[in-house]
């Protein structure tokens, strides 16, 4: 699969990922609400100042953030899944992963092991 951008040998691209409450189907004890968001730029996590995000929604969709963020194969289950839930079964929260723009990252500012080592 071909990146959009022309990349140095030490850089590689990211999606900024936006994970959005799209539905609460139950009683959601943490308060969330229809639209509340959480972002993922290059490895950091950041919400809207003064927004809170429910750690037990949030750790069921870590895994699947390093994935969303990559160019997939179009066919790949992972390029197409958008929706994930949160673990408790009397809240049924659900939460959307979007793709935002891309981002050049360099291989030195996200690992200290030399990427040629």
């Amino acid at each position: 699969l071909k990146m959009t951008t022309e990349l140095r040998e030490d850089e590689f691209e990211l999606y900024d990922l936006q994970v959005v409450v799209e539905a609460i189907a139950g009683n959601c004890t943490c308060a969330m609400t229809v639209g509340d968001s959480v972002f993922l730029r290059g490895g950091k996590i950041s919400m809207p100042e003064g927004a809170d995000f429910c750690l037990y929604a949030l750790q069921s969709v870590i895994p699947l953030l390093p994935a969303k963020q990559r160019l997939l194969h179009p066919a790949d289950w992972m390029e197409t899944d958008t929706r994930a839930l949160c673990p408790d079964p009397g809240c049924g929260l659900t939460m959307r992963v979007d793709r935002l723009q891309k981002r050049a990252l360099k291989h030195d500012d996200v690992s200290p092991i030399g990427w040629q080592d």
